[in-house]
């Protein structure tokens, strides 16, 4: 199965309320077993915490399966952006990052993307991981 990122953002003319994704990816991160992304969901109310609108998903490339990353705390200074995780630590800058796990300590080297567009594969498997994480 094809995972690679579209080359431009997908074409949305045409396109109902309904059929538009409930989320916007903001953080791309991939190596050829798993990709990392941050999402701001489009689909809750203004009230809804940033702890809800706005996710990190690890996302087994061979399966789909997916992982919420409870988000703990994050920093940044300057070229190096680190996140905090129950499940791990995420390090990356402008081209590379590394996901490091918490409970036995794997490190999974990442290729950042600076283009977000997903597949229409990946997009409608998170926007039904989504459905069902209300």
């Amino acid at each position: 199965m094809d995972l690679e990122m579209t080359a431009k953002q997908p074409n949305l003319a045409g396109k109902t309320p309904s059929t538009m994704p409930s989320f916007e990816c903001l953080y791309y991160l991939e190596n050829i077993y798993l990709l990392i992304i941050e999402i701001k969901r489009s689909d809750l109310a203004e009230n809804a915490g940033k702890n809800q609108k706005f996710k990190w998903l690890k996302i087994d490339k061979e399966n789909l399966d997916i992982t919420t990353l409870h988000f703990i705390s994050m920093d940044s200074s300057g070229e190096i952006e680190e996140r905090y995780f129950e499940q791990g630590y995420l390090k990356f800058n402008a081209t590379i990052g590394t996901f490091i796990e918490k409970y036995n300590s794997a490190q999974h080297p990442l290729g950042r993307r600076m283009d977000c567009s997903l597949t229409n594969t990946l997009q409608n498997t998170v926007a039904d991981f989504l459905k069902a994480d209300r």
